[in-house]
């Protein structure tokens, strides 16, 4: 089965599904934001921070 398909079969079970993200402080939909901060937001690289190794004395 392609994917177009599968999806269309699947249409009325799916949900829309709202994104938040935290601007300033507190946090905001992305479906609210403007043209050029929804292509900030898409732009946006995520990463995962490896923890420090503090050498106790």
């Amino acid at each position: 089965m392609n994917q177009n398909k599968i999806l269309e079969e699947l249409k009325e079970k799916r949900t829309k599904c709202i994104v938040y993200t935290r601007v300033m402080g507190y946090h905001r939909p992305v479906e609210s934001f403007n043209i050029g901060k929804k292509g900030e937001h898409q732009e946006r690289k995520f990463f995962l921070e490896r923890a420090s190794k503090i050498n106790a004395a």
